[in-house]
């Protein structure tokens, strides 16, 4: 009997982890198909080897052109896509996407039966915080009443959605939750990488003195082409790294980079009524607010994940902050996006 042929299908191709994703993909030899949005702009940095199919989450049509594959084909599907905010307020689109979207992709799966198995991209965010000093584990039930912001409410009910269908109709699949992102070739330049390029630049005049759980994305795509290779059907694995201070990540930063040091970090509570009165203030001019609420939250909040299910089921690993940030500052002075 012929072998069957293996062909990826990856959806947030274009985005900055999907993208490193179909990279590695393709360094180990694997056929790759990518979905990417009609007209995003980022479709040129998804790689030349990997065919494309353009399409929306939420029109079916499409995806069904995405999972059509020659006959002898088994696929292996990796739903990365999804739209990230860091806007807390309940959003139609954001729901439609993030969980119209991947009930989809499910129901795709199911149909097709040459689909072998599903890795869907959940969130740390999808997790119910623990006070601080517990690390954070994986959990077995999603409810989105125990997370806050749009965000991660939506990517709680879609991973329920991922878990529901694993039980109830036999569906192949498992879970990642991946932390923050860092790393090099964020070609769109999403939230962390702006971050970074701002306090390179010395736009950032105070930090928070909170934490971050950040992860070299090279790490986060490996940790979800090994849950493809050998994760549980059923399981749930966090992929995120130790705890990072505010104050060690700028310090790093400028050693790196060479950017004058970060001297001052507000408290968390000073930080939180200082965003107060800048989001009242933007309501009233419209703009956007410098920092929010929500993004001190962030900073505040325990951060402490435990990938240690990960790591002895996967062989998921991670690199330094150090190594991340060195090859970071090196690609954004190599594109042109710091002097």
């Amino acid at each position: 009997m012929k072998m069957k042929e293996k062909m990826y299908l990856v959806t947030g191709a274009a985005g900055f982890l999907g993208g490193t994703i179909c990279r590695e993909l393709i360094a180990r030899g694997d056929r790759v198909r990518a979905f990417v949005l009609p007209n995003d702009k980022a479709k040129v940095y998804v790689p030349a080897e990997a065919e494309i199919v353009e399409g929306d989450l939420c029109d079916r049509e499409s995806l069904q052109r995405f999972f059509t594959v020659p006959e002898g084909t088994e696929t292996i599907v990796l739903h990365i896509a999804s739209i990230v905010t860091v806007n807390p307020d309940y959003s139609q689109k954001v729901m439609d996407v993030n969980v119209g979207g991947t009930q989809n992709i499910i129901d795709l799966c199911l149909e097709h039966k040459e689909c072998r198995k599903l890795v869907y991209c959940s969130s740390t965010g999808a997790i119910p915080e623990l006070p601080k000093g517990l690390r954070i584990k994986e959990v077995s039930r999603f409810e989105p009443e125990k997370v806050l912001g749009c965000y991660s409410q939506s990517k709680a009910i879609a991973t329920q959605k991922v878990l529901d269908a694993v039980e109830k109709q036999g569906l192949n699949a498992c879970v990642v939750h991946p932390s923050g992102i860092l790393g090099p070739e964020d070609f769109a330049v999403g939230e962390t990488t702006k971050t970074v390029i701002q306090i390179i630049n010395g736009e950032m005049p105070a930090g928070i003195d909170g934490s971050f759980n950040l992860c070299d994305v090279r790490d986060l795509a490996h940790g979800t082409i090994l849950a493809a290779d050998k994760g549980r059907k059923g399981s749930c694995y966090i992929l995120g790294n130790e705890e990072v201070t505010f104050k060690d990540f700028a310090r790093i930063l400028s050693e790196e980079s060479g950017c004058k040091k970060m001297k001052l970090f507000l408290p968390c509570s000073a930080a939180n009524f200082m965003a107060g009165l800048l989001e009242k203030k933007a309501k009233r001019s419209g703009k956007r607010p410098l920092m929010t609420t929500f993004s001190v939250y962030n900073l505040a909040r325990n951060n402490a994940f435990d990938c240690s299910r990960a790591q002895q089921e996967l062989g998921y690993t991670t690199r330094s902050y150090q190594e991340t940030i060195h090859d970071e500052v090196e690609w954004l002075r190599k594109s042109g996006k710091i002097a």
